[in-house]
């Protein structure tokens, strides 16, 4: 079964940074795509970043620049860095992979920027 669990969420003042992790396990398959998206209250869930086994990487237009997406592939966990951040990237954030046949999600993790 796989699950996939979320770390590193928390509070932080505007300007401030945060890591998320994602560990991956019950993985039987090769993970092409691993990626982080958000949603915040009231609003639809939106893709953060995006990367492919082969190093293709996606991300939002509102966070280039800021976030970096990494992934460890022999560990199955995918990383987001997150600088700069922003009162307009408070959200639950949460871990997707990609499998042969459906995608897997992550439980969330709760990211609040506020001063």
């Amino acid at each position: 079964q796989v699950q996939l669990v979320e770390s590193g969420g928390g509070l932080v003042q505007p300007g401030g940074s945060l890591r998320l992790s994602c560990a991956a396990s019950g993985i039987s398959f090769n993970i092409n795509l691993m990626g982080w998206y958000r949603q915040a209250p009231g609003k639809q869930r939106e893709l953060v970043a995006s990367m492919s086994s082969g190093g293709n990487i996606r991300y939002a237009d509102s966070v280039k620049c800021r976030f970096t997406i990494s992934r460890d592939n022999a560990k199955n966990t995918v990383y987001l860095q997150m600088n700069s951040l922003k009162a307009e990237a408070t959200a639950v954030y949460y871990c997707n992979v990609m499998g042969p046949s459906e995608g897997y999600w992550g439980q969330g993790t709760q990211v609040t920027v506020s001063s």
